[in-house]
């Protein structure tokens, strides 16, 4: 196996911030309906600063693993700086190169990121982390 293989495994066993988040300011649901892997993502911003980010879902170890080394590079980050990442940035992430049926696969956390980062600062009070996929 080689290092690019066991990370992916590593985080996909052990995923990072695979949490809701307390007061989300942002979130999202997103799936993708080729294989059936869904995700949630939650971010709490402050002063243009993603400052907590979590992620519930469920799908293949490439999916899981994308959104906990994602969740993992934006904590900290400037929204501006999240939202000018692109698909070449995440798949970096990852270390692998993949087929194309499997890019949806770790592409899926990226797009539910932009999806959070593009809603309403101050949500509804009815969006709750029970919109977001079981585990």
């Amino acid at each position: 196996m080689s290092i690019y293989q066991d990370l992916i495994l590593d985080h996909y066993r052990n995923p990072r911030n695979q949490k809701p988040v307390i007061a989300p300011t942002h979130q999202a649901v997103a799936h993708n309906p080729t294989c059936g892997d869904k995700l949630g993502m939650e971010l709490r911003i402050e002063d243009n600063i993603i400052r907590e980010i979590g992620f519930i879902g469920s799908g293949c170890a490439i999916s899981q693993a994308s959104a906990s080394l994602l969740t993992e590079h934006t904590k900290g980050m400037l929204v501006e700086e999240a939202l000018a990442l692109d698909p070449e940035k995440t798949l970096q992430l990852l270390g692998v190169t993949l087929s194309p049926a499997r890019l949806k696969c770790a592409l899926l956390s990226l797009e539910t990121l932009k999806k959070a980062l593009h809603q309403h600062k101050n949500p509804p009070e009815n969006l709750s982390t029970s919109q977001l996929p079981k585990k």
